[in-house]
């Protein structure tokens, strides 16, 4: 899950040249730290998302073919058309998470409508204009595929004994003069009158406190995701000898990311007229917009050794973002036994980047059953650790040496299998996306799928229903204040596909 208690701070700040104290304050969150490794995840981890038929196999089309959604997988699917076709999938995803903190569990809901694929393939006939030929079919196609899903709603609450969340940011701020604390966080809480500062002594040993170091706090934290990473495709592909298919995808992403967290802590214990007035509550609330667009290439290969045996393989370029842009804004709200409250807001940041996905390596073999039925699998190879972030006025040197030291190489695998009766085609599909994690919680993402397909001359309709699941860890904020909250998430979508062939 993306961590924003600091979410684009950083960059900010990189911007503006502040201080070196500043950015001692900095180098005290792990959350800062955390961002920049959270956004390279979050953007080069796929789902296997697109035509009904296509997830109802598990995804597990590399060496099949014949269905839009390989275009983005392995190109040389588009080789084995054989007539042009149109089609599109709405699709209807449900996603739940469940999280325990410090004992307590809290669930949430969110239902979502999206487009799992558009597009359209056109198939050419050579042989008809050459009678020797051996490239049987040449075909184009053009669309978008949705690669993954943003959509998220997470809810997070427990009593915290150990530590505030002002707790880190009290520690980070030491010797650190009010106007020089930072604009989305410390400086925040020292407006919101949640940091006392001692103000007889020489600002180099200043000295702050805050009402609740070691805990006795309720902690709750809402964050709710929005947007997906869509492709739009164009793609290439022939058929040699009904033989050996090529293709070749030019791929356009785009993301769109939106996130609002907020953070509420509670005091809950009985106020004591004769101390100084302590919070009541306070809420922190964090703004974060993201969008980008950038470039990548893939090449395919499938080769029917038999009528029952076909084999595929594909490479993914690196996906290139030279388009990155994270719009941003903090605010705190706090509330007092007295009765009084303040509000303190950041100002608005703007950041441009660059950021750089793995490459993929994917192979696959199908085993066609006559008419019956068929069995597929896949491979795919991928780096997690090799994804870059860049930029103009900085060179994130720690942000790529975290990305190293923390992911690793994953390798993800799809299973799929058809069965036709008459007209009617049933399916199933298994898939496991590896534990992109070289530390901590095992974050392996597992789904299985079922399918129904009608499929006529001119004509098809497809159906899929998909569930996954995946565990996971959250820090409400620096992991050296607070135990992580565990986290589940389960996604069941259901997808239609509709297509007309011609």
């Amino acid at each position: 899950m993306p961590e924003i208690e600091f979410t684009k701070f950083k960059l900010f700040e990189i911007m503006k040249k502040l201080s070196v104290a500043l950015m001692l304050l900095i180098a005290f969150s792990t959350c800062t730290m955390a961002q920049s490794e959270v956004d390279a995840l979050r953007y080069s981890r796929l789902n296997n998302l697109g035509s009904a038929r296509f997830v109802a196999l598990g995804g597990a089309f590399g060496a099949l073919g014949a269905d839009f959604s390989t275009l983005s997988y392995n190109p040389a699917g588009i080789g084995l058309y054989k007539s042009s076709e149109i089609s599109i999938t709405p699709s209807l995803a449900i996603g739940k998470t469940e999280a325990t903190f410090n004992g307590s569990f809290r669930d949430d809901l969110k239902y979502t409508f999206n487009l799992g694929s558009v597009g359209i393939v056109m198939a050419t006939n050579p042989v008809s204009r050459n009678q020797q030929s051996m490239w049987k079919n040449v075909q184009f196609g053009f669309g978008v595929n949705r690669m993954a899903n943003f959509n998220n709603r997470v809810m997070i609450e427990g009593d915290n004994n150990e530590s505030s969340f002002l707790t880190p940011y009290r520690d980070a701020a030491q010797g650190i003069a009010p106007q020089d604390l930072g604009a989305y966080n410390t400086g925040l809480a020292y407006d919101a009158d949640l940091f006392f500062y001692d103000n007889q002594l020489d600002s180099a040993n200043s000295i702050y406190q805050i009402f609740y170091p070691n805990g006795g706090v309720n902690q709750r934290k809402s964050i709710e995701s929005k947007g997906s990473l869509n492709e739009m495709i164009f793609s290439i592909g022939a058929n040699y000898g009904d033989r050996l298919y090529l293709g070749a995808t030019l791929g356009v992403p785009y993301i769109r990311y939106s996130e609002i967290s907020k953070f509420t802590e509670t005091d809950e214990s009985i106020v004591d007229p004769n101390s100084f007035y302590n919070y009541k509550m306070f809420t922190k609330t964090d703004n974060l917009e993201t969008s980008g667009t950038g470039i990548n290439f893939k090449l395919g290969i499938i080769f029917r050794a038999t009528d029952f045996l076909r084999i595929g393989g594909a490479i993914h370029t690196p996906t290139f973002y030279t388009g990155m842009a994270d719009s941003w804004n903090t605010s705190i709200e706090s509330h007092f036994d007295d009765g009084s409250s303040l509000t303190a807001r950041s100002p608005e940041g703007f950041y441009e980047y660059e950021l750089t996905t793995p490459m993929r390596a994917i192979g696959s073999v199908g085993f066609i059953i006559g008419k019956a039925g068929l069995i597929s699998a896949d491979y795919e190879y991928v780096d997690y650790a090799s994804a870059r972030l860049r930029a103009v006025d900085y060179d994130f040197n720690s942000e790529n040496e975290a990305i190293r030291d923390n992911y690793l190489v994953a390798h993800n695998l799809r299973f799929g299998t058809e069965w036709r009766y008459g007209s009617l085609n049933f399916r199933g599909g298994y898939n496991i996306s590896a534990n992109p994690y070289r530390y901590g919680t095992d974050a392996t993402n597992s789904s299985f799928s079922l399918g129904l397909g009608i499929r006529e001359k001119n004509f098809f309709i497809d159906m899929a229903w998909v569930h996954s699941n995946m565990d996971d860890e959250y820090h409400l904020y620096s992991s050296d204040y607070v135990a992580p909250a565990m986290t589940k998430v389960i996604n069941d979508s259901f997808l239609m596909t509709i297509g007309i062939k011609y």
